[in-house]
């Protein structure tokens, strides 16, 4: 195999500042994506993996999981730049060999950024970092999984275990992952959704009865409204736009909720049309609120009582009373509360003016279906919860669940996180999936609560967990408050964690720490029964195959399956009996018993074999609501919003175009226009102003927070932009050590990383007493 040469650089700060762009997507992306694409590998390796992604008998995309359309439906092309890149970036033809290791200590490695780790390429064979060592060494995978098993075994508990994985793991590895956890005797698995979408389950679990979304893509297309809400889908899961083109060719109207303009939302070229590529392509948002960080719930709130006094002015006319009637439960109680709506809350809380907010109402009022969407602009702030609540409160005032072209719709970011929850990767799985498990494998599968992501941080820190494995992802760079999160990970006895990449996870070590390489996406998986298929499940409950085309990376890697399989077999024995080699053999036994234990997955073999895959049932589309009352639930929410002292801006923290997930790909955020450099913060210019900050002032972000403990995060650049006034962004993971630990959303415990309460200090200021930690 051809590997690519020369030194990987990691990319100098020389800033420069370009207009926003005001459509996205077009000939440039399909250029950006082939660039990049090629400096990984080579031309027939990007042409195998351009033309496999997202395929019907190729391999799903492991970046972002929106759906792709039905398996005769699809563009021989059904991939979005970032996909591209993504996928290319896993299957570079760069090495991370012994070699490496013995050239860079784990410091050295500490000090470089998360571009120029990644940049290394693809792990190729375990290696350990032993007590007192300062790099790390090879250890073969016999050796390896004993050193694991033998640590969980010497534990006291169970509980002091954690069993983290992000969404880039399949249905068969996360069933496996989840069934060893609770036969080892914890609930301990944290996930990446913690981080991001707990809120939408939260919210969606309480009032409707299930923690997912609703909506299929023929929704989408065929809704006379959709609300695009605290969500970019231009960088973060573009392949969006295409939908919502679809929109608007049928008819339909976007409004977009948002704190930034999103160059995607004001209109798409869409790069395989004629229209994107020669044309100016298609408008898609037809109103746009620039709301205040934080201000969605005083949104929504605002427009359901313009609904009920819609009704009361054509009793009627306006609300779904059969709907409410026969389905839904607690409307007295919402309606008298949000009638007590004030606009001037809601203008303190949205900075939108009345009339903006009543233009939106008059689309409400002239169209039968609409759905919501949304993401981590809604779920990580404090009140992410109730926001979400209350979108559920408008969308059941007229009836907007259960038909087509109207529902729910929470947009994951990660490929498999929604899967990884179904297959039973949460801390609190409901009891009757623990006795079904129980049942099947004949163990008793413990009932006790385990700890999800920001409370594993909290027992890392305070000693009570001592052994992290990680599967997939990049938990210290995903973390909030890194500073914390880095010094809890480094108390462990062990730290493993099973990766495709080189990742700064790997530098923060535990005594012992252990890196276990595995197969990518794209790698074909061979086992002793043959080739082997593994499945996901996408935003809107798809259910489809996914088959690696390219030699594995390096004959020394193993699939996730078969590493939790053999270290399950090692630390568990035959006590429950597990056929953890026969699982391991044929990952078709794996879906034999998912079918046995998981809704909706009968006859999963048979079904998952048809072009496409199949679609998991959702009660709420058949007007069923599994609550306690049987009924979908309208929530009294108590009106909040952040509040933001003068001096001090809402910061959230957000991606770059030419990043994924905690990996940037680019110094570059194209579509905003920053052009080679990370450490910017984008602010108001009035807000600039105020602040008494040129534009391009240096700067420190110092978090406020009431523990005492000074938050900072130096060396920033302020950049002019048109944020909402009072509201900054600048890009994570750098800025997430300014996120607080104990910053979480009610209920379902998400960092609040879109509302970080900060303060701009010019660089080079001495710090004031009020800086210096325990000062306040």
């Amino acid at each position: 195999m051809s590997t690519i040469e020369g030194p990987i650089e990691d990319p100098v700060d020389d800033l420069s500042v370009t207009a926003p762009k005001t459509w996205a997507t077009g000939v440039p992306a399909v250029a950006h994506a082939l660039e990049y694409s090629l400096s990984q590998t080579s031309v027939r390796r990007t042409a195998l993996t351009l033309l496999n992604i997202n395929q019907a008998k190729g391999f799903d995309c492991p970046g972002c999981a929106w759906p792709e359309p039905a398996a005769g439906e699809r563009h021989r092309n059904e991939y979005c730049e970032n996909g591209a890149k993504h996928i290319n970036d896993e299957a570079t033809s760069r090495r991370v060999t012994a070699a490496f290791f013995r050239a860079h200590s784990v410091a050295d490695l500490g000090r470089r950024s998360d571009y120029w780790l990644n940049q290394q390429g693809r792990l190729t064979e375990p290696m350990v970092k032993r007590p007192g060592a300062d790099h790390y060494e090879p250890i073969g995978w016999d050796a390896a999984l004993d050193l694991v098993a033998r640590e969980l075994r010497a534990l006291d508990s169970p509980d002091e275990a954690l069993f983290y994985t992000s969404g880039r793991l399949n249905n068969e590895a996360a069933f496996l992952l989840q069934l060893f956890a609770r036969a080892y005797g914890t609930n301990n698995l944290p996930d990446c959704s913690n981080m991001c979408h707990e809120s939408s389950g939260s919210a969606l679990q309480e009032t409707l009865g299930i923690g997912k979304g609703s909506v299929s893509l023929d929704d989408i297309h065929h809704a006379d409204l959709v609300f695009v809400v605290g969500q970019n889908p231009g960088t973060n899961h573009p392949r969006m736009l295409t939908a919502l083109e679809e929109t608007k060719r049928n008819g339909g109207k976007v409004v977009a909720v948002n704190t930034l303009p999103e160059a995607g939302l004001i209109r798409f070229k869409h790069p395989q049309k004629a229209r994107g590529v020669i044309g100016r392509g298609t408008p898609i948002a037809d109103r746009f609120l620039q709301i205040r960080a934080g201000g969605d719930l005083a949104l929504f709130q605002a427009l359901n009582r313009l609904l009920l006094e819609a009704e009361d002015a054509a009793p009627g006319t306006v609300l779904d009373h059969d709907f409410v009637r026969a389905h839904t439960t607690g409307f007295a109680d919402f309606a008298g509360h949000v009638r007590t709506t004030s606009w001037d809350d809601v203008r303190a809380a949205t900075g939108l003016a009345r009339e903006e907010i009543e233009e939106v109402h008059r689309l409400v009022l002239a169209s039968r279906s609409v759905i919501v969407c949304w993401a981590m602009g809604l779920t990580q702030h404090k009140h992410g919860v109730p926001t979400i609540r209350e979108v559920v409160n408008f969308l059941m005032l007229r009836g907007n669940l259960g038909r087509r072209g109207a529902g729910v719709c929470p947009v994951r970011g990660h490929s498999n996180v929604q899967g990884d929850r179904t297959m039973g990767v949460w801390e609190r799985m409901p009891r009757e999936f623990l006795d079904a498990l129980g049942r099947e494998f004949g163990f008793a599968p413990p009932t006790r609560h385990g700890l999800d992501s920001v409370d594993g941080i909290r027992a890392m820190r305070d000693g009570t967990a001592t052994v992290f494995l990680g599967v997939a992802g990049n938990f210290v760079r995903a973390s909030p408050d890194s500073d914390v999160t880095e010094a809890a990970m480094r108390r462990c006895r062990l730290t493993a964690h099973i990766s495709t990449k080189l990742n700064r996870s790997h530098t923060v070590c535990g005594d012992t720490a252990l890196i276990l390489p595995t197969l990518g996406r794209s790698d074909r998986d061979v086992q002793v029964t043959g080739v082997q298929f593994y499945t996901v499940e996408d935003s809107m409950s798809e259910v489809h195959a996914s088959r690696g085309k390219l030699p594995p990376a390096s004959p020394h890697l193993l699939s996730e399956v078969a590493i939790i399989a053999r270290l399950a077999r090692r630390t568990l024995g035959a006590d429950p009996a597990v056929p953890w080699q026969e699982f391991e053999a044929d990952y078709g036994t794996i879906r034999d018993r998912i079918a046995r234990v998981v809704p909706g997955f009968e006859d999963f073999n048979a079904r998952v074999a048809a072009p496409g895959g199949f679609r998991l049932p959702n009660p709420v589309n058949r007007r069923v609501f599994h609550t306690p009352s049987g009924k979908a639930v309208f929530t009294r929410n108590a009106f909040t919003m952040p509040h933001v002292p003068t001096g001090h801006l809402l910061l959230q923290t957000l991606r770059s175009h030419d990043q994924w997930n905690t990996v940037p790909y680019a110094p570059n955020d194209r579509y905003r226009g920053i052009h080679h450099a990370r450490r910017v913060v984008l602010v108001n210019p009035a807000d600039l102003d105020a602040l008494g900050l040129a534009d391009r002032a240096p700067v420190d972000l110092v978090s406020v927070w009431h523990d005492g403990v000074e938050r900072r995060a130096e060396g920033f650049v302020a950049v002019s932009y048109p944020t909402a006034r009072g509201s900054a962004a600048a890009y994570y993971p750098e800025t997430n050590v300014l996120v607080p630990l104990d910053s979480v959303a009610d209920i379902s415990n998400t960092p609040t990383s879109k509302g970080v309460l900060v303060r701009l200090v010019p660089a080079g200021v001495p710090r004031s007493p009020a800086d210096r930690p325990g000062s306040r």
